[in-house]
């Protein structure tokens, strides 16, 4: 539908998204290493690793050779496992271009909570929707999807740069492709769309990053900000003026001292 490319929201609480760089690299460095392990090593990452709804609700008990982890982490261990660079590269775009502003919105450890926690998410709808499937689930989408509903409930209105289909550049708000995104999402998931793609654990990730936030986020961050990322105008409100009793005559403003000296009367920045 859409690929994001840029965005012209600037960092306002910290210096540098560590955070986010930290799960690139993470991700790039797992894919890496299973890619230069071979086929063998390879499959048997994504069965120690992946997410698998049978096993962990205890239906089918996975191979001893591929216990590495307990069944539990693998509702976080799943998300930094891709199928191929393409797999790989659409997720991590996705998490440069609207990581970094939920990271700045969150601060550094509250954001890698809410990482992980939308990652558990979707790992936990698509267990749900799939209790008996044997399917490893691999891939960091649904800690993406979390990014997304979080980005649009903070900065709806910055303007971002996408490749629409692929072809055509368009500089618009972030709203218009993060909405189309979204429902793109429900509406797949509602139609049962391609069984390689899991739409359910999309939609556990989007649930859960517009959740928490919410509850997440800083203070003092708004929500819904304007266009260049900053909260929205507010109304302009005429004082009131005050009465003046009959006969009073007001005093007159104070007068500053005279400023003396080279560049005295000079604004400052």
């Amino acid at each position: 539908m859409f690929i994001p490319l840029y965005d012209t929201n600037r960092l306002r609480h910290i210096r540098l998204q560590y955070v986010t760089i930290g799960l690139i690299a993470a991700n790039a460095l797992v894919y890496l290493a299973t890619t230069l392990g071979g086929e063998n090593f390879n499959n048997a990452a994504v069965l120690g690793l992946g997410f698998i709804p049978s096993v962990v609700h205890d239906k089918v008990e996975l191979s001893p050779e591929f216990v590495v982890i307990p069944e539990s982490l693998s509702y976080l261990t799943y998300s930094f496992l891709h199928a191929d660079i393409f797999h790989l590269g659409g997720n991590m775009l996705f998490l440069w271009v609207f990581g970094d502003n939920v990271e700045d919105a969150l601060g550094h450890i509250r954001y890698l909570i809410f990482y992980l926690a939308c990652a558990a998410a979707g790992a936990f709808v698509q267990g749900l929707v799939g209790w008996d499937s044997q399917v490893p689930l691999i891939g960091a989408s649904g800690a993406i999807a979390g990014v997304v509903a979080a980005y649009l409930i903070l900065y709806p209105r910055v303007k971002v740069w996408v490749l629409a289909f692929a072809r055509i550049p368009l500089r618009i708000p972030a709203f218009i492709p993060l909405i189309l995104w979204i429902l793109f999402q429900i509406v797949m998931f509602a139609a049962g769309g391609e069984d390689q793609v899991s739409w359910a654990c999309h939609i556990g990730g989007i649930i859960a990053g517009a959740v928490l936030v919410l509850v997440l986020r800083s203070r003092g961050v708004p929500l819904l900000a304007g266009a260049d990322g900053e909260p929205g105008p507010t109304p302009n409100v005429q004082q009131v003026p005050v009465p003046i009793e009959p006969g009073a005559t007001p005093e007159p403003p104070a007068q500053s001292a005279p400023q003396w000296g080279r560049g005295a009367a000079s604004p400052q920045d």
